[in-house]
């Protein structure tokens, strides 16, 4: 391959990573993972090995953080297709070196023009969730082609088909399955083997399981690939791709058009921001939710001293929990497509808002979350994501998030593009009160409009030191990607942790509704005992988030990269 000779005659990694694997169910207790990969002039971190060095090809090769995050983008369709996707959509933070402006690509998921606020019910009322969840009917209109070639074409310095011919390349000739993927594929097997199209992707053709070692070709795909190479979104939204999209759907009862993929457009907004303790942090606006969260909880816990009390002491869990309740309360009401409604953002974020759900906090009691609705703020009228991280030699940064939802989507391949379709449609509210499959409860903020973008937890945040970049972060995760974000700021800002030792901490979410504290393994029982002394419920469970992050420290030129050994990524500089 090309890219992979200029990579290997070029790159630098001037630390080895330590890579250990935690799997979905795994301890997390280990302490011997604390020092960073580190490097001068650029670092990428991605969940996946091969795109991670593709991204560094591409700033090797004189690409800026744009160019090097489309080209992950790409790769991880290829190379993660529980997660990466040009069949689902995402977001993207980007600061620019050159006038240090923070901006944000939208390229969420929409509705499509048939879709309709009850279309989930089922003939007593009730939301069907297989309809809304593994159908052809679960898929929104994909955003990643068009997001990813809008913030190329804006802020990048090479070519669409410089970018894509990486991916094109291990589509081609194949990548070696690994462990995960191969276990990946075998707990999704008998939704898998329900489609035709889906089986002629990942099962041999004798119908038996890709197993470790074996090399996975994908051809459809890489056509696929080569199309939109050549003919920029117009293949995929209005062309071949588009064709066979609409194919798929007239033959199994899904409801997007042409005219719906051929009326698809990202989305450039201005970010969310706010302060804590002195450092300035810029994250995702509406249609997230985790943006305007993470600042709501950062403006609330702000009035706390979390570093007297002790990282992850039952004193500071204990007021995290009652600020997360708080938010996802809030959430709950509030939140959805700012082109559709009307979302206080301001209020929910300002601080004086923030003093006032702070005085209802009681450090010594648990406040249930039946006692708990959402607030009045001034001004009123899944869990398979992924993340990365990147940062070239100018100082320029890339903050992505995207998905297709649950781990591999809807399950369901493009009879002959070879890509899977999201199952995002279930992020929407089918009912105001029901909860969707995250526990999420929503309102008619977040009820399902033809065009609509349907709210997301996705939350792509960058953090500046003194005016400068200093902490870019973000995570996948469902609805505990906002407090998986929002747990390494704190790590690193309140409890003084390298950026490694941020990503490796256990990690605990509540989110309202249900009223009980999920936590990771690797809390002090002591700790543990205390809460549910308390009164807390706490559950006890499976790995959190994939934070996939890098700390710049400007005093010394360092860029600090830390991949989260909760999955099997990678960190690379050069």
């Amino acid at each position: 391959m090309v890219w992979r000779k200029i990579f290997m005659l070029n790159i630098v990694v001037l630390c080895a990573c330590v890579s250990i694997v935690y799997p979905q169910q795994a301890n997390i207790t280990a302490r011997d993972i604390v020092y960073p990969i580190y490097a001068r002039n650029g670092m990428v971190v991605t969940s996946e090995p091969t795109a991670t060095e593709i991204g560094a090809s591409i700033l090797q090769q004189g690409g800026n953080a744009v160019d090097a995050a489309v080209a992950v983008g790409f790769a991880l369709a290829v190379t993660l297709p529980r997660a990466g996707n040009i069949g689902g959509g995402g977001f993207m933070m980007i600061y620019s070196a050159d006038d240090g402006r923070v901006t944000a690509i939208d390229y969420r998921e929409k509705a499509p023009g048939r879709a309709h606020r009850d279309m989930y019910l089922d003939e007593d009322g009730h939301v069907d969730a297989e309809r809304v969840q593994y159908s052809h009917l679960a898929s929104g209109v994909p955003g990643t082609v068009a997001g990813l070639a809008l913030a190329l074409e804006t802020y990048g310095t090479m070519s669409l088909e410089q970018v894509i011919t990486p991916a094109i390349e291990v589509t081609e000739e194949g990548f070696e399955v690994t462990p995960w993927f191969s276990e990946g594929i075998k707990y999704r097997a008998e939704r898998f083997r329900s489609h035709a199209s889906t089986r002629e992707v990942f099962f041999k053709p004798d119908g038996s399981f890709y197993e470790p070692g074996d090399v996975f070709v994908q051809e459809d795909l890489a056509r696929m690939l080569r199309l939109i190479a050549r003919q920029g979104t117009d293949a995929f939204y209005r062309g071949e791709i588009a064709d066979l999209i609409t194919a798929e759907m007239e033959r199994h009862g899904g409801w997007i058009t042409k005219e719906d993929l051929a009326a698809y457009r990202p989305a450039v907004r201005h970010p969310v921001s706010g302060t804590y303790r002195g450092y300035q942090v810029f994250s995702m606006p509406p249609p997230s939710s985790g943006g305007v969260h993470i600042i709501q909880m950062l403006n609330i816990l702000e009035g706390f001293d979390l570093k007297a009390l002790g990282h992850n002491t039952a004193a500071t869990i204990h007021l995290m929990t009652e600020t997360m309740k708080r938010a996802y309360a809030d959430r709950s009401r509030y939140l959805g497509d700012p082109d559709f409604v009307d979302v206080p953002v301001e209020g929910l974020m300002s601080k004086a808002y923030a003093s006032t759900l702070r005085e209802q906090i009681d450090p010594s009691k648990v406040t249930p979350s039946q006692d708990i609705a959402p607030g009045t703020p001034p001004g009123y009228e899944s869990p398979e994501t992924t993340h990365f991280s990147i940062v070239d030699k100018d100082g320029n940064v890339v903050s992505n998030t995207y998905t297709i939802n649950f781990s591999y989507g809807s399950g369901i391949v493009v009879q002959g593009a070879g890509f899977l379709l999201n199952n995002e449609m279930d992020d929407f509210s089918a009912k105001p009160g029901v909860p969707n499959d995250d526990g999420l409860i929503g309102a008619d903020a977040n009820a399902i409009v033809p065009n609509k973008r349907m709210l997301s937890s996705m939350t792509p945040t960058i953090v500046l030191k003194d005016g400068k970049p200093f902490l870019v972060t973000g995570s996948p995760g469902g609805s505990r990607i906002i407090t998986t974000t929002l747990q390494v700021i704190l790590n690193v800002i309140d409890h003084g942790m390298n950026v490694q030792e941020a990503v490796n901490a256990p990690r605990m979410h509540h989110q309202w509704l249900p009223d009980q504290i999920r936590m990771e393994e690797g809390f002090s029982a002591d700790t543990i005992h205390i809460l549910k002394s308390m009164g807390y419920d706490v559950i006890t469970g499976t790995a959190m988030g994939s934070t996939n992050s890098i700390l710049i420290d400007h005093q010394t030129g360092f860029l600090y990269g830390a991949v989260d050994p909760r999955r099997h990524g990678l960190a690379m500089g050069y």
